[in-house]
């Protein structure tokens, strides 16, 4: 559970983070601290896996990268979490899930894969079944992005 001051400090966090050599102390100055109690706060709710990182989001087509795409991958429960953490080393991977399979769906690890051409992306796709040793796989390609914001826990 969270104290006040920490909610307090993740409604500071959960924003856009200004882009200027001393964020943090920006935030401090609105939390009314000094950014060395912003500092300790952050490290200390890492610590107690209340915050797993503080990340920069890249707005990938702006950036180039207009190809993404769902790598959907059938791989046998005992390798899921060898080929997943194999899988999620790549840099061209932003995420890496595993999910149960279904009647017709045999699909059990899933990785988005961000690449500047749908042939990049197959190509990142080919590398990583090597990779990984799995023969059996597909990429669902994005055809139209509906909603990209980060998550809002206290507001």
């Amino acid at each position: 559970m969270l104290t006040k001051p920490e909610k307090e400090l993740v409604r500071h966090l959960q924003g856009d983070i200004p882009l200027i050599p001393r964020p943090f102390e920006t935030i401090a100055r609105g939390l009314g601290r000094s950014e060395k109690w912003v500092l300790d706060h952050v490290r200390a709710l890492i610590r107690k896996k209340a915050l797993r990182r503080i990340a920069g989001i890249l707005i990938h087509r702006r950036a180039g990268f207009r190809a993404n795409g769902m790598g959907v991958w059938v791989v046998p429960a005992r390798d899921c979490d060898r080929v997943g953490r194999i899988m999620a080393s790549f840099p061209e991977v932003t995420h890496c899930y595993r999910r149960p399979s279904f009647p017709g769906w045999p699909f059990t690890l899933y990785t988005m894969i961000h690449g500047r051409t749908r042939a990049e992306c197959r190509a990142v796709a080919a590398r990583m079944a090597r990779a990984g040793g799995i023969a059996r796989y597909d990429i669902l390609f994005s055809t139209r992005e509906f909603k990209k914001t980060s998550p809002v826990y206290f507001e």
